[in-house]
C-alpha cells in the first residue's frame, strides 16, 4: 500500500476492504462515512492500481462486490 501514492479516501476504503472482506459500494459508503462519489473515485483509483478486484454479487446481481486483492489470493490457496 505504501508504494502507491493514494489519496486519503482510497486509503480509508482499502483499510475497510482489508478488514471487512468483500463489500458493496453501498456498504463502503455507510462504513466510511464518505460521499458516494468519493467512494466511486477511491474504488477507481484502487482498481487502476490493481489493488482490489470486482466480484459478481450472487445475492443481488445489480450490485458489485469489491474485495482486497491479497485476501482473494489467500482464500484461493
Amino acid at each position: 500500500m505504501d508504494d502507491v501514492n493514494l489519496p486519503p479516501s482510497s486509503r480509508k476504503i482499502l483499510l475497510l476492504l482489508e478488514g471487512g472482506g468483500a463489500l458493496t459500494h453501498k456498504e463502503l459508503v455507510r462504513l466510511s462515512s464518505l460521499a458516494p462519489r468519493t467512494v466511486r473515485y477511491a474504488l477507481k483509483r484502487l482498481k487502476d492500481n490493481d489493488m482490489i478486484v470486482e466480484k459478481f454479487n450472487f445475492r443481488d446481481a445489480r450490485q458489485i462486490l469489491y474485495e482486497y486483492k491479497d485476501s482473494q489470493m489467500v482464500s484461493a490457496q
